[in-house]
């Protein structure tokens, strides 16, 4: 720039000059053939250092934006050093609570059903390492895998809910709202695939339509057991309201665990048949609410089925396969009145949503996490990570990429790496493989996550949380949600009030 500018006083001189063949120069008018063409030149070069004016203008404003991010971001590292008070004050979400997406009058609810595995009936821990030994034991004799095969242990800390198993490459997928993979939610067996290795097996991080048709969704869960189941049951019948059981498991299955359940509280096992209208076991979900298979009654005793037409249902008797076409011919109860509970969303809940049914999804695992969610540490974070994310957002629109410095690389550097720090923090606290069961490493909503909003009405995480709530109350989806109604967004402004009080 400086020898530019070391040219223009020369180039000022020389104006209306020419140069003769002896050497002596003579002036010269401004009609003179050839000096267009060099008065041209000098506006070139006027122009040019315009420009690096502009530039280094330019320049100094682009380094007092990245000052003020950086200030802002050494005053937020300060308030980082203790949980603000306001933090401590805020509400606490209900880890019992019925969260809506859509809103539910349960005074016009008349009719309510039940699936029974892990929305009825709950199972202990023990139960998981029973299937899985029964599972490995299967494809050692059956299918003839490794013996190898059967010194492996359940690891109930793995795996979370909502998951999919890719059939094809034997993949392990952790899906975002709109289907890509989570850069660390992909694993074959129990290696963690790096992004190139998933990119190098998909293509891509998304996962297309073709691709999804070979995806297994891990919708269901193996929980604890629960009470209070009895008392929200009767309640439901003293108020008038229908009840109806609606499995794919067969008869003596919900038998026996109807009566394990109920014994100890009535006394009487076989009670468990008076509390529902109608019970259906082997329906056959999903395909029930597609299909036009007839019901057949089943006879208890002889283990065997009848072929007469089931034009209604009697009490104490049991109905295997059936339709939802037929169901409502015979009950000739109405879509909007009946509220199916369920856990699996694609199973239970795909099928009714569509059919005009009112569902609620149970989701066990909700109570942890919103507990974790309600903790003071895992809110720090949430803020932490919400503040650092609005300053890289700042520091990525005030610099274009073409003008990225060694300060702004230094800069963005620090703040990533003290937002990967939050995120990583927030994701152990759950689970440390894939993280919370709603929500992405990045705080977007999972695919468990957007299927719930699409099937169900209302989530909570059993059914006998609808005891807190009158049968006439009337349930509202939150105006204002941005991501599920359970979650709790911590506004940065607490650390801000918090620093800002705290600077001289």
């Amino acid at each position: 720039m400086a020898s530019f500018r070391r040219l223009l006083p020369l180039c000022s001189s020389l104006r209306g000059t020419r140069f003769s063949s002896s050497g002596v120069y003579e002036r010269f008018g401004a009609n003179v053939c050839g000096y267009s063409k060099f008065t041209s030149s000098v506006h070139t070069v006027s122009k040019f250092e315009e420009k690096i004016k502009r530039a280094e203008a330019d320049a100094s404003e682009d380094n007092d934006d990245i000052d003020n991010i950086r200030r802002e971001f050494d005053a937020a590292k300060r308030s980082f050093l203790e949980i603000p008070e306001a933090l401590k004050a805020m509400p606490k979400t209900n880890p019992e609570g019925i969260y809506v997406n859509r809103g539910l009058r349960l005074d016009l609810i008349q009719v309510y059903g039940f699936d029974y595995d892990f929305t009825l009936a709950h199972y202990s821990a023990n139960l998981q390492n029973l299937i899985y030994d029964l599972a490995k034991e299967h494809m050692v004799k059956e299918f003839k895998y490794p013996e190898v095969c059967m010194s492996f242990k359940y690891d109930p800390s793995f795996p979370i809910r909502g998951l999919y198993y890719d059939r094809e490459h034997g993949c392990l997928l952790k899906l975002d709202f709109f289907g890509s993979i989570e850069e660390e939610g992909c694993f074959y067996g129990r290696h963690q695939l790096s992004e190139e290795e998933i990119v190098e097996i998909y293509g891509t991080r998304h996962i297309g339509r073709d691709q999804a048709r070979r995806l297994v969704g891990l919708m269901d869960f193996f929980c604890f057991s629960e009470g209070q189941l009895l008392q929200f049951l009767r309640i439901l019948k003293e108020k008038g309201k229908r009840l109806f059981l609606l499995t794919n498991s067969p008869y003596y299955f919900v038998d026996g665990g109807m009566q394990f359940m109920l014994e100890d509280s009535t006394g009487n096992s076989d009670s468990w048949k008076e509390l529902f209208d109608v019970v259906i076991a082997k329906a056959n979900k999903p395909g029930f609410y597609t299909s036009e298979h007839p019901f057949r009654c089943y006879d208890t005793e002889k283990d065997t089925l009848a072929f007469t037409k089931v034009d209604t249902f009697l009490k104490n008797k049991i109905y295997y396969h059936g339709s939802l076409k037929s169901f409502l011919q015979i009950t000739k109860w109405k879509g909007p009145e009946v509220i199916y509970f369920g856990d699996h969303l694609f199973s239970d809940l795909r099928g009714p949503s569509k059919a005009g049914w009112r569902t609620a999804a149970i989701i066990h695992e909700l109570e942890d996490e919103i507990r974790i969610q309600n903790e003071d540490r895992y809110r720090f974070e949430q803020a932490k990570f919400h503040i650092l994310q609005e300053l890289l957002g700042r520091l990525h629109a005030v610099i274009p990429s073409s003008k990225r410095s060694e300060a702004y690389k230094l800069l963005f550097g620090e703040l990533n790496e003290e937002r990967q720090k939050a995120r990583s923090m927030m994701k152990r606290m759950f689970n440390t493989s894939f993280g919370a069961t709603f929500l992405t490493d990045k705080g977007q909503e999972s695919a468990f996550a957007y299927h719930i909003h699409q099937y169900a009405d209302v989530y909570t995480s059993k059914p006998e949380n609808f005891l807190f709530y009158s049968p006439e109350t009337w349930l509202h989806a939150p105006c204002d949600i941005k991501i599920m109604p359970h979650h709790v967004k911590i506004p940065s402004s607490l650390f801000k009030t918090s620093r800002c009080s705290s600077m001289p």
